[in-house]
């Protein structure tokens, strides 16, 4: 099983760069605007994998992360394996304090990098109920191991953070989708002959809606 990222056909030409790092990590940069985003999809050893593969994973998104510049935006999304908890329990700053179930190892090593590389993860801090948190179900549990993380900084961007109810996908894994409001800079328009005036020119500045998931 490896990872891939899916783009909106009209942002395709917004794409600058793809890399594979290796069947858990791959990162893709797009440029949106005069916004440079950077959007990382991850898969994370399961439990019970030999340590030495969990060390190399979680090396691998440290290195991503460092190698993108503070004034781009950064994204990451996927399955985590742990469990965050219901509260934050001493993580105020990364945890929204709107998760779900009880924490574990695998939540902790989560909090951990992302107190580390100042990152918030998205579906913990919209209030929600649990059909709209859970990112795994199968017969006998209910789980949220799925999330998505951006700078903390970048906070204000973040306009919700849900699972779509009823969206069961491969491995009964749930479909987990992040609102994010990018401010677009509109190129002034001029007109020849007549001088006249352009009420459109006003709005130098409109709002673009890019909307991200996670799919595993």
């Amino acid at each position: 099983m490896g990872v891939g990222i899916l783009v909106d056909r009209e942002l395709r030409e917004s794409v600058v760069e793809v890399r594979r790092v290796n069947d858990r990590l791959i990162i893709i940069k797009l440029v949106v605007g005069q916004c440079t985003l950077n959007v990382v999809s991850t898969y994370a050893p399961h439990v019970g994998l030999d340590e030495e593969v969990k060390r190399r994973f979680w090396e691998g998104l440290d290195e991503i992360v460092r190698q993108v510049p503070p004034a781009e935006k950064l994204f990451i999304g996927g399955d985590f394996i742990g469990h965050i908890g219901a509260t934050a329990g001493g993580y105020d700053k990364v945890h929204g304090g709107f998760g779900f179930g009880e924490s574990n190892g695998g939540g902790t090593s989560l909090l951990d990098f992302t107190k580390a590389f100042g990152l918030v993860i998205a579906n913990s801090i919209f209030l929600k109920r649990d059909e709209h948190l859970v990112t795994h179900q199968n017969a006998v549990a209910h789980t949220q191991i799925d999330y998505l993380l951006l700078r903390r900084r970048d906070r204000g961007l973040c306009k919700d953070c849900k699972v779509i109810p009823g969206k069961i996908l491969v491995m009964r894994n749930r479909l987990l989708v992040m609102d994010v409001g990018i401010m677009v800079k509109m190129r002034k328009m001029f007109a020849r002959g007549r001088s006249r005036i352009r009420w459109g020119a006003l709005t130098k500045i409109k709002p673009k809606s890019w909307r991200g998931g996670c799919q595993q």
